[in-house]
């Protein structure tokens, strides 16, 4: 069982800056990635904050929950949210960090992510697919 989460701004994909991250809107990609997880035979859930708090929880319970792993985009958080850092290192899912644009073509301040390291991969730049590039590996990775 995968949980799949999306952070601040990710609520306005479709409307906020097309030409960075397309047309299609949050909802959109997550009914593509629960249609992924059908294919690939685990169950996805999607869930989507601006707050990094609810972010930090839905992180630290996900191994009391029954997932098996993780698909985060962290949005702006990825760039300075050492607590966002702390839960995914603190906890024993695995995780795997994505982004739609590829962050490291984009404006410097976006090119550190405190995150990245405490994940066990980054996928930047390959839109929607990167979900499912992660949610394959993650697949793999746990042996569902």
């Amino acid at each position: 069982m995968l949980l799949v989460l999306n952070g601040p701004n990710l609520n306005r994909l479709g409307k906020r800056e097309p030409g960075v991250y397309g047309t299609l809107t949050l909802e959109e990609l997550e009914r593509q990635c629960e249609l992924w997880g059908t294919e690939l035979n685990t169950t996805v859930t999607c869930r989507q904050s601006n707050f990094e708090g609810q972010l930090l929880e839905w992180i630290q319970d996900a191994e009391e929950h029954g997932f098996s792993g993780i698909v985060i985009n962290p949005g702006a958080l990825t760039h300075y949210s050492y607590a966002l850092r702390d839960a995914i290192a603190g906890q024993n899912v695995p995780v795997v960090e994505v982004h739609i644009s590829n962050v490291d073509a984009r404006e410097a301040f976006r090119h550190q992510s405190v995150t990245a390291a405490v994940c066990k991969g980054k996928i930047s730049g390959l839109g929607f697919a990167g979900y499912r590039f992660a949610m394959e590996y993650l697949v793999e990775e746990v042996g569902e």
